[in-house]
């Protein structure tokens, strides 16, 4: 059965059919999002965390352990400049958590009404729990685009089920004596459910709301491949270039953001009696005034961003090294320029479509006429390609000097016949798997796939031990800088021709913002200029502090970018 190819055709179909619908929500709730972001964000960090302090105070009846966590906890996040990251990604914890307690509430008190619906009901909503989240972002993306969105829409499915399910059970559980008793006295149906029903059910529906709010936090990291912001960029960065200290830090952050949200929800599943005896005068003022500088605090803030309005850029790049670099060098130009800049890092396959459907406003990444061949014959008419950015680019297979073996076609039984890969999506793996199809000799080798930062851990620690192996690799890369490496000659020519990275632009730009796309099409730099970069990153510093070490040091070339 064609199932793959009836799913195609049925999320392309609607796709086309229900664009205009698709598009409303997807500006609605970017909206939406923009401006939750925006308010939370306008609150000063070190105001925000005293007034979360204080809320944890009110909600912990003279318990200090709580208060104390809250406040060490956020401080640190602050301390280690997450802050931004962290705001993000609760806007997107919160959005989704929402959306699905609205719907599972409504959905799980039909269940608990009806066999009938809860037969029809239980199916899906095992196939929603148990279907794999990356699953859900494919269809998300079509759908919605890159963003925030996305990541809602695929947070909102894996994480409805609990609340659905908690809630049923709850009504379900409700005593027949206390039903009874409410027919007895004339309930209507709908005094029954909010007086008795929903009561007495309050504790199993609020587990099941716990219970949503932990799974949508679980997406945030799968969110952040569609282009979601928030910490989960951070953590997805990291495991990409196997950076272990990166990856903590943005690991403890969503931690203390997990801890911290399941301890106030658990405050609100107190019963009556206790939430009566821990009631007092002082508690409700000192609330409602913390509420009050919170809320004045983000409307003030608000303004005063808008006040301080930019002109805007947003660029899509690969999360490869050499993208890394060419973009936030890049970017860092254009803050010099007064503009302020988001970038997003996506696949390779999800960039293309994000430029060709004017998501952003372009991209210095595409790697031509090989390596993302694929993407652009799908996707080139549907935006600007304005040349090549660098010449002299190349992908292959790598080894180090030291092995005894020049071509391809050499390969025997070194490196346990295991070709040490990057992300499975690439390019530069397509042709490698091409190679291995193509040469008698690596019959029974196998492509390892991987990501970019474990490729080049593994590489480290081969040379290090001087031990054979191959990976895929490309020029420009620090890499080259780093070690005595070289390409193995391709005889059959499967691994490609030189490459070039070329600029590509949304369809409209040039109308839009022309000093935009004058700065687009005038970038271009040398692989050495690249290679030192990455090179830098790759020690230790910062992508933005290397980019702006190269801008600061080459002033003419990066002016000559904006010149008419």
């Amino acid at each position: 059965m064609p199932i793959a190819s009836w799913t195609e055709k049925i999320v392309d179909w609607m796709t086309a059919n229900w664009a205009g619908f698709f598009d409303a929500i997807q500006h609605g709730g970017q909206g939406t999002m923009d401006l939750a972001n925006a308010m939370l964000g306008a609150v000063p960090p070190l105001m925000m965390i005293v007034i979360m302090t204080i809320f944890a105070v009110l909600v912990s009846h003279k318990k200090w352990g709580f208060p104390l966590f809250v406040f060490l906890g956020l401080l640190l996040v602050w301390n280690q400049g997450l802050w931004a990251d962290l705001v993000q990604t609760t806007t997107l914890v919160i959005l989704s958590s929402l959306l699905a307690i609205v719907i599972g509430i409504p959905l799980g008190i039909w269940m608990a009404k009806s066999d009938n619906v809860a037969k029809v009901l239980q199916p899906l909503l095992d196939f929603m729990q148990t279907m794999p989240g990356f699953v859900y972002l494919i269809p998300a993306v079509a759908f919605f685009g890159i963003g925030a969105v996305p990541g809602v829409f695929a947070s909102l499915i894996f994480s409805l089920p609990p609340t659905v399910r908690f809630t049923n059970l709850g009504i379900r559980q409700v005593p027949v004596e206390m039903e009874e008793a409410a027919d007895s006295f004339g309930s209507t149906p709908k005094q029954k459910l909010f007086k008795v029903e929903l009561p007495l059910a309050k504790s199993t529906i609020m587990a099941g709301v716990n219970q949503t709010i932990m799974l949508a936090l679980s997406m945030v990291v799968l969110a952040s491949m569609v282009g979601a912001p928030g910490l989960g960029q951070g953590i997805l960065s990291a495991v990409q270039h196997a950076a272990v200290g990166a990856g903590f830090v943005n690991g403890i952050a969503l931690v203390i953001l997990a801890i911290t949200i399941d301890r106030f929800t658990q405050r609100l599943n107190v019963d009556a009696v206790e939430a009566q005896q821990q009631k007092s005068k002082w508690r409700k003022w000192v609330g409602w005034l913390t509420a009050l500088v919170l809320a004045g605090s983000m409307v003030g803030g608000l303004f005063a961003q808008q006040a301080a309005a930019k002109k805007s850029v947003s660029l899509v790049y690969v999360q490869w090294d050499s993208e890394i670099a060419s973009t936030n060098v890049l970017a860092q130009a254009f803050k010099e320029k007064g503009y302020q800049v988001k970038m997003t890092p996506l696949d390779n396959a999800v960039m293309w479509q994000t430029v060709a459907n004017g998501q952003a406003d372009g991209s210095v990444s595409a790697w031509l006429p090989n390596t993302h061949q694929a993407q652009y014959k799908k996707y080139h008419k549907n935006l600007d390609m304005l040349g090549a950015n660098m010449r002299g680019a190349k992908v292959g297979l790598v080894v180090p000097d030291y092995m005894n073996v020049d071509s391809i076609a050499d390969l025997q039984s070194q490196a346990d016949k295991t070709i040490t890969g990057i992300e499975p999506g690439a390019g530069v793996m397509a042709a490698a798997d091409k190679a291995l199809k193509a040469y008698p000799n690596l019959s029974d080798w196998k492509l390892q796939g991987s990501s970019t930062g474990s490729m080049a851990v593994a590489l480290d620690k081969a040379i290090k031990s001087h031990d054979d192996i191959v990976v895929t690799g490309w020029s420009p890369h620090w890499m080259w800088k780093k070690y005595q490496l070289k390409y193995l000659a391709d005889p059959k020519n499967t691994m490609g021709q030189a490459e070039t990275i070329n600029t590509m632009a949304r369809k409209g730009l040039k109308a839009d913002k022309p000093e935009v796309y004058r700065a687009l099409d005038n970038f271009h730099w040398q692989k050495g200029d690249m290679e030192s970069v990455m090179l830098d990153i790759q020690n230790g510093m910062s992508p933005e502090k290397a980019a702006q070490k190269w801008v600061d040091a080459h002033p003419k070339q990066v002016n000559a970018w904006f010149e008419k």
